[in-house]
């Protein structure tokens, strides 16, 4: 899937955990809360084959990650979605305006 990110003052977040990691859904989020701000963007969840699963805002990253990655609490369709992440991919936005419109165009 060939996707263009718009032009914008967005700037890319380290991916975490490399791609030959094991880990897999909780866990593999889990991994990524070291190398997340607590400022405003946008996440992409992937499943093992590349595949988008998932797009989503934030207005912290932080936060909206570590709640993907508790334990309990999600309904099936969430916990069904986590347990098939293998990636994430993260921007970082100016504001939770552009973290709005940056989630419109990549959906």
């Amino acid at each position: 899937m060939d996707e263009k990110l718009p032009s914008s003052p967005a700037e890319q977040m380290p991916q975490g955990p490399s791609a030959d990691a094991p880990l897999k859904g909780s866990a593999r989020i889990e991994a990524y809360l070291k190398t997340l701000p607590d400022s405003p963007g946008v996440y992409r969840m992937l499943n093992a084959k590349g595949e988008m699963l998932y797009v989503g805002k934030a207005s912290s990253l932080k936060k909206r990650v570590a709640s993907y990655a508790k334990g309990a609490g999600h309904s099936y369709r969430i916990a069904h979605m986590i347990s098939q992440t293998a990636e994430m991919i993260f921007v970082s936005t100016a504001s939770e305006t552009e973290a709005l419109l940056l989630e419109a165009n990549l959906i």
